[in-house]
């Protein structure tokens, strides 16, 4: 099969999750910023939940702009995928309504690192249909930071009952380290094609 579909109906996706997230935020009733300070929480749990969103969007289309073509089973991956990242906007709105309180800092750091499993599955499945010699597999290497940011998550999530501001500073590192787009895909497309 071919991969265009799964690439659009992806991209739908995220688009509509970004546009659920911000139709959260609703517009004070003053003039004055004074009127915007009771939104911060909301606001700034929007900007990172976007920032996630964005983050997967971008490492999405590079992992299958390196793929040829998808299968069944990297269908059901990606579906995986989606679905937590469809949760996004629940825990982002429940974190920043309760005000970063413990239990909603912790369910989003869940839900971030089923994301990153769920987004682990998606370039193994990739990995066993483009085979490991394949143009993929030396772009993908040995994703450290991936396995690094699992370690971040599940660290959070840990801490989040006795310091919520420690697991929100990890979730914040883990989006920073992931903010300089993972460039070994378009290195070795760019190899390729010199």
């Amino acid at each position: 099969m071919t991969k265009g579909r799964l690439e659009a109906f992806s991209d739908g996706v995220v688009a509509i999750l970004i546009t659920i997230m911000v139709l959260e935020l609703k517009v004070p009733h003053g003039a004055d910023f004074a009127d915007l300070r009771p939104l911060a929480p909301k606001f700034l749990s929007y900007v990172l939940s976007f920032l996630y969103l964005g983050i997967y969007w971008n490492n999405h289309h590079h992992l299958l702009h390196a793929a040829r073509q998808v299968d069944g089973r990297i269908l059901w991956a990606n579906l995986h995928l989606l679905f937590w990242l469809s949760l996004v906007p629940f825990v982002t709105g429940w974190m920043g309504e309760n005000h970063f309180a413990a239990l909603p800092v912790a369910l989003y750091g869940l839900v971030l690192l089923m994301a990153a499993v769920s987004y682990t599955l998606l370039v193994r499945a990739l990995l066993a249909r483009h085979g490991r010699d394949s143009l993929l597999a030396k772009a993908i290497g040995s994703d450290l930071k991936g396995n690094l940011s699992l370690a971040a998550y599940v660290l959070a999530i840990l801490v989040a009952s006795t310091n919520r501001w420690i697991a929100c500073a990890l979730y914040v590192a883990v989006a920073l380290v992931w903010l300089v787009p993972d460039l070994r895909i378009e290195r070795v497309l760019a190899e390729r094609q010199d």
